[in-house]
């Protein structure tokens, strides 16, 4: 007769959570009199990390799958600038399918290269990274393209469904699709049996060289998305727009408790990673600290909270 033994507490799998929670109660505590608290203020947290949540889910995605994407930050960027273009020129509805477009162009790319060149991803998509922002500085000569349609930037950005501003939609409507792929579809089985174990997953039929393309596609083609709900925010195409944030977006990720070695992956964590990034953020700002100091801060914090939720 098998005897089962208690199952030791696994505290690491819970850590973004409690992590989140302490430190929530210590800026909470220490800014209680500067509207930390305040419903506006907690509004803006998920209001500014609402474009990191939506890239950083489909980074869970490529990350699960033992690949990296460091072009979404460039994707980002180059997206609405062409968006604000083709809505100067053409409309509305032609520049959401022409900031989709570059998603897709650059995400075929990246995944060829990767796939079947078999360059890996974290070089292919550093090179893509200059590539995008290079090619959006080029067609704006570095000036900023205003976007004048009122339709698109409440959609994407500057208009409310109720009292939730819309990039919240958009940041939510990421993480429910995301934890469907990753947890009750046939691809994201795929994804986590590719990231976990290459060669097992040939052996039982998966073509990973297909998953490996898709996931990139994936990523590029969202990081678009996150480029039109940037120009839709700022009502303005920029090709600085999304600099940095493939940094923020693998920090939610493995802070979400995601492997960086793929084989697994937290779509709801990740969420609540890419809130505690925010949440460092509107403290450390509140706190009146120089932008120096801040950024100080922050890396250390970030560098603990990855250093002590690190799976043995």
């Amino acid at each position: 007769m098998k005897i089962k033994t208690p199952t030791r507490f696994d505290w690491r799998a819970s850590f973004i959570y409690w992590m989140f929670a302490l430190i929530f109660l210590f800026f909470a505590v220490l800014l209680h009199n500067d509207g930390f608290l305040g419903p506006n203020n907690l509004l803006n947290i998920f209001r500014q990390t609402a474009t990191i949540s939506v890239m950083a889910v489909a980074m869970t995605l490529v990350i699960a799958c033992a690949e990296i994407d460091l072009s979404i930050g460039g994707v980002a960027g180059l997206s609405s600038v062409v968006v604000a273009i083709t809505i100067r020129d053409h409309g509305a509805i032609a520049g959401v399918c022409a900031g989709i477009g570059v998603g897709l162009l650059v995400g075929a790319a990246n995944g060829f290269l990767v796939s079947r060149i078999g360059i890996p991803s974290f070089l292919v998509t550093l090179g893509m990274s200059g590539v995008a922002v290079g090619t959006a500085a080029l067609i704006t000569d570095y000036a900023p393209i205003p976007i004048l349609n009122d339709g698109f930037n409440r959609i994407f950005g500057s208009g409310s469904i109720g009292k939730f501003p819309s990039v919240i939609f958009w940041s939510f409507s990421a993480v429910l699709i995301g934890w469907v792929t990753l947890t009750r579809t046939t691809l994201g089985r795929r994804i986590l049996a590719t990231g976990g174990n290459r060669d097992a997953a040939e052996f039982n039929g998966i073509d990973t060289k297909r998953i490996k393309f898709t996931v990139l596609l994936i990523s590029s083609t969202v990081a678009a998305i996150a480029g039109m709900i940037y120009a839709g925010r700022l009502q303005t195409g920029r090709y600085e727009w999304g600099t940095g944030d493939e940094l923020s977006a693998i920090a939610a990720v493995i802070l979400g408790g995601t492997s960086l070695f793929g084989g697994g992956g937290t779509i709801i964590g990740t969420l609540f990673g890419a809130l505690l990034v925010g949440l460092i953020n509107n403290g450390l700002i509140l706190a009146g600290l120089p932008v120096s100091e801040q950024q100080i801060i922050r890396g250390l914090i970030i560098i603990l909270a990855v250093a002590l939720a690190k799976k043995k």
